[in-house]
């Protein structure tokens, strides 16, 4: 498994990154949809907080295998978090998705 600390880098990076990537579009289209890419960029922290609280408060009375799989369901839930935002924002900035 991997550390706990890399764990939270990789969320920080991805969420990041696609705050970066609104921003961007924003800045090239300040007419277009503000309003969704804000909405788009505090979804995104929402789940960076979730997830970030998610890591650091697991089980404690469980397993290790519990615990393992804990990490587990957090990696699964921040590719499909981000994911569905980025597609989000592909359908915004008119790309096909």
């Amino acid at each position: 498994m991997a550390s706990v600390r890399r764990l939270k880098k990789d969320i920080d990076l991805l969420v990041f990154e696609l705050i970066s990537d609104c921003f961007a579009y924003g800045g090239l289209h300040p007419e277009n949809k503000a309003d969704e890419v804000s909405g788009i960029i505090s979804e995104a922290v929402t789940l960076r907080n979730d997830l970030i609280s998610r890591v650091n408060n697991p089980a404690k009375d469980d397993g290790s295998g519990n615990r393992k799989a804990h990490f587990q369901q957090v990696k699964t839930d921040l590719v499909t978090g981000m994911d569905k935002l980025f597609v989000r924002l592909s359908a915004i900035s008119g790309k096909k998705a």
